[in-house]
């Protein structure tokens, strides 16, 4: 079975014939459990996000602030494997039709098996990997084994990349490119910040790929403000708060599905009003 970098590719294009941004959500796998897990992504996706981003909890993540740290905290204590992040992919992906991706750091793919990992993911109906801290100079045969599978493979900018760095991601890169609004790790920020913009500016002059903007966006009002210049708006830290938030309220597992699709109804709102 092949990947879904078509479905991706269609769920953004959709977005941009709506004349709104695409809204991402992002969540880790195994958190709270594997199974709620599942139930929490698909409630976001019911709750208005496009495309989902299922997260490979992972003991040093560089990119990731205390929330998200936090979530894998608890998925990894709960023995979560890759096994159960691609079971996941594939069980939100065939209860939603939606496009799901497999955010990771590289070492653990690199372990289990670039091609492996690829088929696999793909097995399942997933959209393709994020792969924040894999060097595109190191990336040809993770490229390869996507390629082969239908998977997007989707890099990570920041304000701090040059514009012929830039050109150099966005030559081998496909479903989207992933702008980090800031210098720094993820979670919720008062401002997102004007760095962002001139990043998607300088992104979209060298691809013809949609730029989805990522850190840092928490509320419809921040959601609001990224779409006016982006493609997407991603976010992962305030889902995973809202979790956080039901967990150690003592609230059973519907109060935390609840919060989750209030606050995708409020940001796909958000999206939609573009600034």
């Amino acid at each position: 079975m092949s990947g879904n970098i078509e479905l991706l590719s269609g769920v953004l294009a959709a977005a941009k014939a709506e004349d709104r941004a695409a809204l991402v959500g992002y969540l880790p796998a195994g958190f709270p459990t594997v199974e709620d897990g599942i139930a929490a992504a698909v409630a976001m996706i019911e709750g208005g996000c496009d495309v989902v981003e299922i997260g490979l909890p992972h003991s040093d993540p560089v990119l990731d602030g205390p929330v998200i740290q936090t979530a894998d905290d608890i998925a990894l204590r709960g023995g979560v494997r890759i096994a159960d992040v691609i079971r996941t992919v594939g069980a939100v992906h065939a209860a939603t039709g939606a496009p799901v991706l497999c955010m990771t750091y590289w070492n653990p793919v690199d372990r289990y098996g670039a091609e492996r990992f690829a088929e696999d993911l793909a097995a399942v109906g997933g959209a393709g990997c994020i792969l924040p801290d894999l060097p595109v100079e190191e990336s040809a045969v993770w490229r390869a084994a996507a390629e082969r599978h239908g998977l997007a493979t989707v890099f990570v900018v920041a304000p701090s990349s040059r514009d012929e760095r830039l050109a150099k991601i966005t030559a081998v890169g496909s479903g989207f490119v992933y702008a980090a609004s800031l210098m720094g790790v993820t979670g919720t920020r008062a401002s997102v910040g004007a760095s962002a913009e001139a990043l998607v500016g300088r992104t979209r002059a060298t691809t013809g790929l949609p730029v989805c903007v990522g850190l840092g966006v928490s509320n419809a009002e921040q959601a609001a403000e990224v779409a006016a210049f982006a493609d997407g708006v991603i976010v992962g830290s305030a889902f995973v708060q809202r979790l956080l938030d039901a967990r150690e309220a003592g609230q059973d597992l519907q109060a935390g599905l609840n919060a989750l699709r209030g606050l995708a109804g409020e940001l796909a709102a958000g999206v939609r009003k573009r600034g």
